[in-house]
């Protein structure tokens, strides 16, 4: 008999299956109804996932990692930002290239 610790686990590995399904299901999608239908879904499912994560740890069943060190998160920011920037102003010389 499974414990209630295993079934919370299940379920949430379930959930985060479900999300990533979604969104992947959401990114091919061209119909545009489908695609709200679909991420409606997905926002119901990322409410439930965490729910159930908040149930995990009350109860002890998961343990979330450390706060991130602020200068951590800054510098991934700003990498990620720089990296965006970058992507946006290629995307740019690309579409004026091709007009």
């Amino acid at each position: 008999m499974m414990q209630e610790r295993d079934i919370v686990n299940d379920i949430l590995a379930g959930a985060k299956a479900s999300i990533n399904t979604y969104t992947t299901a959401i990114m091919e999608c061209s119909n545009q109804q489908l695609r709200s239908t679909l991420q409606t879904l997905r926002n119901e499912a990322e409410q439930m996932q965490y729910q159930l994560y908040q149930i995990a740890e009350q109860k002890g069943y998961y343990k979330p990692a450390p706060p991130a060190n602020k200068n951590d998160v800054n510098q991934i920011k700003n990498t990620l930002t720089s990296a965006a920037n970058s992507t946006n102003t290629t995307t740019t010389n690309t579409n004026q290239q091709m007009q």
